[in-house]
């Protein structure tokens, strides 16, 4: 399979989106474009089995590269493996979600839709390049929509969340830039992933890039204490824009330390392992922690990000392979969950104007689908076994189990204790919307449209899909992990 197409067929809809001129005819080449988009990952998943079944042992599978600087040895090397053909799967279907959910943007609908395909564009991109400055320029183009988004359809504090988000993004860009250059520098002066990988590069080097690169991406992802623009980035975005910000753009900072910090310096992954589980476990207990204490479901929902994205960098942090394959079950799993809590949310602020729990009650009687879709997403982040939930953080627990040391193990026990944190928040924050007496000013309200269960049933359908049967996506995620392993070992 040609990769390439993944990211051409992005940048033709952006471009057909442009040439539209009917708002309504703009909605619909977003959506066939994002349609094909997900067949593609579809097809590109099946591709990939089909190839890993018939034998073939190299470690990315549908390379192809082409030299675009030669003098700096920059090419557009591009390549997968299941790791990546899972982030893939991931991007496609909360693309389709997202651009259903936007389907009543009237302000500059031309322009939205133009900014979210142009994001899932870059995501695409940065999961399939080899790269690693090409990889830095498609982590860059994920983010530049992101601060218009926000800035120009977002609500509340929107410049300032905008502008937050950016400069702490932007903050996070530059450490990887500076990382990115030390390998280069230090490593036989080629960005090429593949080549690095089989390169001793030297120690001093790793001491102080892993840290740069692990610190750069993990701001994407929440890392504890650069997490301060998640709130505010995802309470401000226009539920699309949050849609793909929690669902997309936090796992390219999961991705990028597992597969550029972690996988290229394992004796900087093994220095600084310690720290980033202790930083990972405040991140759990304060995300859950924090959400405890708030009352607007988009708050609610971006504390519990950190939280669960906290699991991904504890799963990193652990260094097994069943812990790593943990962390990225976990970041599929909560992009289809938080995608799909941000969907719900957007469906109760259209029609009740309130994101406050203490001013709804009831809404089960007049809005059975959607508040049904919430009490799933409700439990698939508490962990209810048979959702996706429970198996990425078992998965998790199971491999950081298997240090038997005091310090791996108290910090599994308190990852462990969080879920009952987390219990008390999403059973409190559900009860009070979806339970108890209806206010006469609900009485007129409506549920989901077609274009929202349309979007719900998507994301549904890859939570149960990995909570009911998590075994293909294991199957998927494993050698990846065991190819990491071997560079740790």
């Amino acid at each position: 399979m040609n990769l390439l197409i993944l990211i051409l067929v992005p940048i033709i809809t952006a471009l057909a989106v442009l040439m539209m001129r009917n708002n309504n005819l703009v909605r619909w080449t977003a959506f066939i474009g994002s349609g094909i988009q997900l067949l593609l990952s579809l097809g590109l998943y099946y591709a990939f089995n089909q190839a890993r079944a018939h034998g073939e042992t190299s470690q990315m599978l549908f390379e192809q590269k082409t030299e675009l600087f030669k003098s700096w040895n920059i090419s557009l090397h591009l390549g997968v493996d299941g790791i990546s053909v899972a982030m893939i799967l991931l991007t496609s279907f909360v693309v389709v979600a997202g651009v259903l959910m936007s389907w009543k943007v009237e302000k500059m609908t031309k322009e939205f839709f133009f900014l979210l395909i142009l994001l899932s564009m870059g995501a695409y991109g940065f999961f399939i390049s080899l790269d690693l400055f090409i990889l830095f320029f498609f982590l860059e183009v994920a983010v530049i929509p992101k601060y218009l988004l926000i800035g120009i359809w977002g609500s509340g504090k929107k410049e300032y969340s905008a502008n937050k988000l950016a400069l702490m993004l932007m903050g996070g860009s530059a450490l990887v830039l500076l990382g990115l250059l030390g390998l280069y520098l230090s490593a036989g002066k080629t960005f090429d992933l593949i080549q690095l990988s089989q390169i001793q590069i030297p120690v001093r080097t790793q001491m102080i890039c892993y840290p740069l690169l692990f610190v750069g991406f993990g701001i994407f992802t929440a890392l504890f204490p650069f997490h301060t623009w998640v709130p505010d980035g995802h309470s401000s975005a226009p539920t699309a824009g949050s849609m793909f910000l929690a669902g997309i753009s936090m796992k390219l900072g999961g991705y990028g330390c597992l597969r550029v910090a972690t996988y290229l310096m394992p004796e900087g992954a093994h220095e600084y392992a310690n720290i980033v589980i202790v930083l990972s476990t405040i991140a759990i207990f304060y995300g859950a922690f924090a959400t405890m204490m708030q009352t607007d479901l988009k708050y609610i929902n971006a504390y519990s990000s950190v939280s669960h994205c906290g699991f991904v960098l504890l799963g990193i942090g652990m260094l097994t392979k069943v812990a790593i394959t943990g962390a990225v079950m976990q970041m599929v799993s909560h992009g289809l969950m938080t995608a799909l809590f941000f969907a719900v949310i957007g469906m109760i602020y259209e029609r009740t104007h309130t994101r406050q729990v203490n001013e709804m009650g009831g809404l089960l009687k007049v809005m059975p689908f959607t508040i049904t879709l919430l009490f799933i997403v409700g439990f698939c982040s508490l962990g209810l076994p048979g959702l996706s939930g429970f198996v990425a953080e078992m998965t998790i627990f199971m491999g950081a189990w298997e240090h038997p040391d005091t310090f791996h193990r108290v910090a599994t026990v308190l990852a462990c204790m969080s879920i009952v944190v987390t219990a008390v928040y999403i059973l409190r924050a559900v009860g009070k919307t979806a339970m108890g007496p209806l206010k006469e000013e609900y009485n007129h309200l409506t549920d989901a449209t077609w274009n929202e269960k349309l979007a719900a049933i998507v994301l549904m359908i890859g939570i149960l899909a990995i909570g009911l049967a998590p075994g293909w996506l294991n199957q998927l995620v494993s050698p990846g992990a065991e190819v990491i392993m071997q560079k740790l070992k």
